[in-house]
């Protein structure tokens, strides 16, 4: 299995020294890390990290196969996902770096809409397309995913689609209804009592480490992507991920220079992925970084307040929209680049010599050779410009190298939840508003 590359020689602008001398604060997360994966997966469940060992639980695996083959005997014509945060943004992310954003080439017969906002107008649009399909006597299956079945917009959007399956298909919906949430929760148990099938997440997985478990897995398996290799490549990529010599291992490298860089005052962190099929990856990982390192207390209940400011931008579109701030603006920002050595396609410039004047040197040229182009030009302006950035490149766009690129970046929120002494697990300040949410709603 082919391995994705970190590379940040001479370009994340930390020295060797400061990296060395940062290096060993690793030593105590990586020696708990190390020991919590010699107990098993088992034993993981038990902690915090509970996320680790996931792709290695190979009875979840076979528990979402199982449902998969039983909903794919339904020929169901759309899939209807009812989520929000980490319970779908894996899933998109996933689903557009493998089966395209136009196009889903795996299983083209089976249509994606994500039900993530309580916005009427886009809900509206998706339930009028959902009642076409249900109207031409289609099956869809509606997978709602809720940890603990208490978030406003998601059983708010899930009640819309299950009213409307309840319309259309009145003797047999419950079939085509899958809860996944956690295990033993109040949520399960109505799930079970309405005879749905219900896939359990593990209590101390969150939601934005849950990729691998079923809440990624039966929406990907069920749009035709290869799950079993998806968590092949995370367990993969893992004794890398865990190597105590932080220098060969790429999540405590990744962790380190934002560490040391945000002492600097470096406190944005720009994901600029030059693949638009990986701009749902910058989403999900906005928000894996967003919830897990920025935090208003410390471990010791200390206000601290940090947090690195995660953005996303797209190769080439913004350069053209943003690459004047980068190269110009204030030096606050850190850049990942992530490029795809190896294309899906061979597209090339069409021979016509009348252009040339307007643009020379492209004519007959591919596509991928001209954006590389573009991505050497802007790491050059960069490097000249004192601007630090790594670049994280991937051999190929399929499931053995996301789900290595998943795992990597998941390992590396623990080592900087680590490193910022603040808990990656959390996010207690978005309480704040789902109980304010409520006590308007009680009043209305």
């Amino acid at each position: 299995m082919k391995k994705i590359n970190l590379d940040h020689q001479k370009t994340s602008l930390v020295t060797a020294q400061e990296f060395d001398s940062f290096a060993h604060e690793l030593t105590p997360e990586l020696k708990r890390i190390n020991k919590i994966l010699a107990q098993g997966y088992e034993a993981a469940y038990e902690t915090a990290y509970a996320s680790l060992n996931v792709p290695s639980d190979h009875a979840i695996l076979e528990s979402v196969q199982a449902v998969i083959e039983s909903k794919k005997a339904l020929e169901p014509s759309a899939l209807v996902l009812v989520g929000i945060g980490g319970s779908n943004l894996g899933t998109i992310a996933v689903h557009e770096a493998l089966n395209g954003l136009f196009y889903n080439e795996k299983n083209p017969t089976i249509k994606l809409y994500c039900a993530d906002t309580v916005d009427t107008d886009k809900l509206n649009d998706q339930r009028l397309l959902v009642e076409q399909e249900l109207k031409k006597g289609k099956n869809i299956i509606l997978n709602v995913v809720t940890k603990s079945g208490s978030t406003t917009e998601t059983i708010a959007n899930f009640e819309l689609f299950l009213n409307l399956l309840k319309k259309y298909k009145p003797d047999n919906y419950q079939s085509s209804v899958v809860v996944t949430t956690d295990k033993g929760s109040k949520f399960a148990a109505y799930a079970k009592g309405q005879k749905f099938s219900v896939l359990e997440i593990p209590p101390r997985v969150g939601g934005r480490y849950s990729i691998f478990t079923a809440v990624g897995l039966f929406p990907l398996g069920l749009l035709g992507i290869n799950i079993t290799q998806l968590c092949a490549g995370a367990r993969d990529i893992m004794p890398q991920c865990v190597d105590m010599n932080v220098a060969k291992n790429p999540a405590a490298t990744s962790a380190l220079l934002k560490y040391i860089l945000y002492q600097q005052h470096i406190m944005i962190n720009d994901l600029f992925v030059f693949s638009t099929s990986l701009i749902s990856f910058g989403l999900w990982y906005r928000q894996l970084m967003g919830e897990s390192i920025g935090k208003e207390f410390n471990r010791n209940n200390q206000r601290v307040e940090v947090g690195i400011t995660p953005t996303v931008s797209v190769g080439s579109t913004d350069l053209h929209s943003v690459g004047q701030l980068y190269l110009g603006g204030p030096r606050d920002k850190f850049t990942t680049f992530i490029t795809v050595e190896q294309q899906k396609t061979d597209l090339k410039v069409p021979n016509m010599p009348e252009f040339e004047p307007f643009v020379a040197q492209i004519q007959g040229k591919k596509f991928s050779t001209i954006m590389d182009a573009i991505l050497k030009g802007v790491q050059l302006a960069y490097a000249n410009g004192q601007r630090p950035f790594n670049t994280v490149t991937l051999p190929v766009l399929d499931e053995a190298t996301i789900g290595q690129l998943l795992q990597m970046y998941m390992v590396e929120m623990m080592y900087l939840g680590y490193l910022f002494d603040v808990n990656p697990f959390d996010q207690p300040n978005v309480e704040s508003y789902k109980q304010e949410t409520r006590r308007i709603l009680e009043n209305e």
